[in-house]
């Protein structure tokens, strides 16, 4: 009971810091600063993080070929495609439609999840999912919907984030951590999303230099540092309960958007905002870790 108490409290923490990072990107993204040059400095962050407390604690960061596979799956999947996407659409979306578009991350990874073998059917936690799925027609009803219906595009844009990130639990699952913990996976993965998104930043002129501080680079820097820290308990609860119990987090990191994106900038909604919102909770609620069954 006590490891199951844990695990909610780290959900639901993950999902307060976690909210507040479409906040931080759009504040970046209105800058003007392209995808390319915030993915280097999102990835630069997460190696100086991610080396620090490897090495103080004494570890290595191993180079074999599984470990290559394993930081090249989490790096394509949980960092440098879902961040090109995600920053791309954050140009184009409010904040609180973003962090809307995040509770599909659910939707994704449980049929992945069912079909590799890792996940049972259950009604509880198919009903999880669908309060899930109401949540977010609640919220992009027609009282809360785009500003602007040329912007549908960038809606999908988004959603295939989403899909990353769903596959990317189930990529964990299926190939395992190595022996490595949460950390070491996100260093390894991190110096490969390094080494990816330098090319492509220098190539198309789109480095960010960081020497004339503003609101929008501290915004850059703080979304990295929150990102570190979320994405490294994310990894963890995935090890301890599984890929769908720790997307449910989507619901959370929703709520937590929404309300972030009123009180920093300013957005607003209707009520149904705050219905979505409880029925996240609910689908929480309904998704068990493993053992609890």
């Amino acid at each position: 009971m006590k490891q199951h108490a844990n695990l909610y409290l780290a959900l639901f923490v993950m999902g307060a810091t976690w909210g507040v990072t479409p906040v931080l990107i759009k504040i970046a993204v209105s800058a003007g600063h392209h995808p390319f040059g915030m993915i280097v400095w999102t990835n630069l962050v997460s190696v100086i993080m991610s080396g620090v407390v490897t090495f103080g604690r004494g570890r290595k960061l191993p180079m074999s070929m599984p470990h290559l596979k394993l930081y090249l799956g989490v790096a394509l999947l949980g960092a440098v495609i879902p961040n090109l996407l995600n920053f791309t659409a954050a140009a184009h979306l409010p904040a609180g439609i973003m962090s809307i578009l995040i509770a599909l991350v659910p939707m994704f990874a449980m049929p992945i999840a069912l079909v590799m073998g890792f996940e049972k059917p259950s009604i509880i936690r198919f009903l999880g999912a669908l309060c899930g799925a109401i949540a977010i027609v609640l919220i992009v009803g027609p009282d809360t919907g785009l500003p602007d219906s040329s912007k549908v595009v960038f809606v999908f844009v988004a959603l295939g984030a989403s899909l990353c990130y769903g596959g990317e639990g189930n990529f964990l699952t299926w190939f395992g951590m190595r022996t490595l913990d949460p950390v070491q996976v996100l260093f390894g993965a991190s110096l490969l999303g390094l080494i990816i998104a330098v090319p492509l930043a220098g190539f198309t002129g789109h480095f960010i230099p960081l020497d004339n501080l503003g609101a929008p680079e501290f915004a850059i820097i703080f979304a990295s540092v929150i990102s570190w820290g979320t994405y490294a308990t994310y990894i963890w609860i995935i090890g301890k309960a599984g890929p769908v119990f720790a997307s449910q987090v989507a619901y959370l990191v929703t709520g937590f958007g929404v309300i972030w994106a009123m009180l920093l900038l300013g957005e607003r909604y209707s009520i149904w905002v705050w219905m979505a919102f409880a029925l996240m909770l609910v689908g929480i609620a309904l998704v068990k870790p493993h053992d609890s069954e």
